[in-house]
């Protein structure tokens, strides 16, 4: 069985990490992860993805047998592929929605930081261990403190204990939080609202908000005036203010 599933609803790809029961990451699912994204990347008919893990859990992080002989060549080695993964799923250049079923620890955490939003199940926990097992957190773990402040970030980091579905949504970590089975729906709305958009302006967004969050300010700006006059290169603004003039929806290719 694969352990990356994608099944296709319309324009959304819903990846399910499937390694059961905690869905931990080992060099075969981290590479199953990275070619996934990468093989979505491709397909300009991919306008946004979920992405969750198979059962009650998102993904418990690292298996430890996985850390335990590592040198510290071979640390590298396995953080780097793990950061490659996690890369493609932050550089996809469609929307990407973590929806959060549960456990989300360690490596888990930092895949769902990369995606843009976050939907968690009430109960779930979220968290970075990492210290208690005597190594950094690292890699996408640099996300953190722009999504929860630095302060709180240095809790979570320096202290290894997880927060609640209920904190993460009140420290802005996740964008809505539902019961476990509503979650799907919750997450599929959110998924719809973005589909719902231009598809071409939505793609130059979601690459804005990636380059923003690497640029300065003056050069955040530069890169939006230029994806503003390179959306006039495609029909969907004149659909979509002469939809809001004609008082319909706009229909988009």
């Amino acid at each position: 069985m694969p352990l990356v599933r994608v099944e296709r609803r319309g324009r959304c790809a819903w990846v399910t990490l499937d390694r059961p029961p905690l869905n931990l990451f080992t060099l075969e699912l981290i590479a199953a992860v990275r070619e996934t994204f990468d093989t979505l990347a491709r397909d300009a008919g991919v306008g946004a993805a979920v992405l969750t893990g198979a059962g009650r859990v998102f993904t418990a992080g690292m298996q430890v047998q996985v850390l335990h002989d590592l040198t510290p060549a071979s640390a590298k080695a396995l953080i780097t592929s793990l950061h490659e993964a996690i890369h493609a799923v932050h550089e996809a250049p469609f929307p990407t929605i973590a929806m959060v079923n549960g456990a989300c620890l360690g490596a888990g955490f930092e895949l769902a930081m990369a995606c843009d939003i976050r939907t968690a199940a009430a109960g779930a926990r979220l968290g970075l261990p990492e210290v208690k097992v005597g190594v950094p957190s690292v890699i996408e773990a640099a996300l953190l403190p722009a999504l929860v402040g630095p302060g709180r970030a240095a809790e979570i980091l320096l202290t290894g204990e997880p927060v609640d579905a209920a904190q993460a949504l009140d420290w802005g970590l996740v964008n809505r939080v539902a019961a476990p089975d509503k979650l799907e729906a919750v997450t599929a709305e959110m998924a719809q609202l973005i589909l719902a958009c231009a598809p071409g302006a939505i793609r130059l967004q979601k690459e804005l908000i990636v380059r923003w969050r690497n640029a300065d300010l003056s050069s955040a700006i530069r890169f939006g005036i230029n994806a503003f006059a390179q959306s006039y290169a495609t029909g969907e603004p004149r659909e979509a203010t002469l939809a809001f003039l004609e008082k319909r929806r706009p229909k988009f290719e």
